[in-house]
């Protein structure tokens, strides 16, 4: 494939983009959960600053390591994308990849497309609400085995939320390239419509079939779908 467009980095989603859904909400958050309460006695010190920042988040400085926890797992259940959780979960998480005990889901199209992007001269980065660190270590340890070579970059709730257009913004400008030079992809149409907004071009995957608001954006089942050089001139 020959880079014709204006296209020159990928920006993508991974829950529902690269990777299963079910991956994360079936196994990541479950593993996360039930290892909390032992993860955060066995690394006090580790995890004190992260404790703490959950106490502000709750407006509740007299919080006890447990109800911290407490509240830790109601997030989870919640599926909230706040920075305190996302980075422990990435902490856990490590140490269950470390174990031998998770194993990274990537889409066989993601994988086959992504590696034939990047051999095109096209620039791959990650956007997720899940923590940069989580993020390589999905991609470190996939049955198609360390595929973080592939990514030039990471963002993650630290750089602002995904359903602003700011948050977009400020990717183009680290990035280096004017957003119309970016694709963002996502099965959620509320962060295509930010990045849009920013000005990204943008592909909504609808892996299943079941989106029912797509409104006028491009819309592919997979990557193989997917055709960057025959985006934007």
């Amino acid at each position: 494939m020959t880079k014709k467009s204006g296209i020159k980095a990928i920006l993508t989603d991974i829950e529902g983009t690269t990777s299963s859904i079910s991956f994360v909400k079936d196994v990541l958050f479950p593993y996360a959960f039930k290892h909390l309460p032992g993860f955060v006695e066995e690394f006090s010190d580790e995890v004190a600053p992260i404790l703490d920042d959950v106490r502000k988040e709750e407006n509740n400085a007299g919080l006890n390591d447990e109800e911290v926890v407490e509240v830790l797992q109601r997030w989870i259940e919640e599926d909230k994308k706040l920075t305190p959780l996302k980075t422990l979960q990435g902490m856990i998480w490590q140490a269950g990849y470390e174990a031998g005990e998770l194993h990274g889901h990537i889409y066989d199209d993601a994988v086959e497309n992504l590696k034939k992007w990047k051999k095109a001269g096209l620039d791959l980065y990650i956007y997720s609400s899940g923590s940069i660190a989580a993020q390589k270590l999905l991609f470190s340890n996939t049955a198609a085995g360390d595929l973080t070579t592939l990514f030039t970059g990471y963002f993650d709730t630290t750089t602002g939320p995904k359903l602003q257009r700011e948050s977009y913004e400020i990717i183009a400008s680290e990035i280096g390239l004017p957003p119309d030079q970016v694709l963002f992809l996502s099965d959620n149409t509320q962060e295509i419509e930010a990045a849009s907004k920013a000005g990204m071009a943008v592909i909504v995957l609808d892996r299943d079939g079941v989106q029912d608001d797509l409104r006028n954006y491009t819309v592919v089942k997979n990557f193989e779908e997917i055709e960057p050089d025959k985006l934007a001139a």
